[in-house]
């Protein structure tokens, strides 16, 4: 495949390091973006700030989103200002990148959503995750035959990573962790592929 640009939201966490690893090993130029020390300043929570990003990047060729926060509470104590928060945090704010990006990328431009295993594998504590993982994963395969010209949508759907179980190690007691390269060569599947409304399991 011939080097495209790719913008990577969420640039700097676990996933998103590895994301830039490699696509950048694959030979895209990668444009990072994030809150802080990235390429390009944005709160994907913020339409303002998210229209002011794509201004800031200019054209590119795919958007890899690594970012996302949802509240991890028992159901018996989410307030309805938390389901908000984690709707925004991780739903609301990855259709609004893919609203206002369809109309600025070209015809053959993809967007890669990030989701998570409690889309199918429920946690406790994890309702609002599942919640908006299920949430972002059925607007990928609405999206996706909604999207001007040629454009793509996907999503990767991880479980925990290794590089994380010292912090999410008793949270996912039983689970079996993958390699955080792995998510990221799932990235790579759907920028470079043709497959579109796709939900990546990893």
């Amino acid at each position: 495949m011939n080097a495209i640009k790719v913008v990577v939201i969420g640039a700097n966490g676990t996933l998103g390091r590895a994301v830039q690893e490699a696509l950048r090993g694959r030979g895209h130029e990668v444009v990072t973006a994030s809150r802080k020390d990235a390429d390009v300043h944005v709160d994907i929570t913020d339409p303002e700030s998210i229209r002011a990003m794509y201004d800031a990047v200019g054209p590119v060729d795919a958007v890899a989103v690594a970012a996302g926060s949802v509240p991890w509470k028992p159901l018996g104590e989410l307030t309805t200002q938390d389901v908000r928060a984690g709707l925004e945090g991780k739903a609301v704010s990855q259709i609004e990148l893919v609203r206002q990006g369809s109309v600025r990328l070209p015809a053959h431009a993809s967007f890669t959503l990030i989701t998570g295993i409690l889309a199918r594998e429920p946690l406790l504590t994890g309702s609002v995750a599942s919640l908006v993982n299920g949430a972002v994963e059925a607007f990928v395969r609405a999206a996706a035959i909604e999207l001007p010209g040629r454009q793509r949508i996907n999503a990767v759907s991880p479980t925990v990573f290794e590089e994380s179980m010292g912090i999410y190690g008793d949270t996912f007691a039983g689970f079996d962790a993958v390699p955080v390269a792995r998510a990221a060569n799932a990235y790579v599947k759907s920028v470079e592929g043709h497959r579109t409304g796709e939900i990546f399991q990893v």
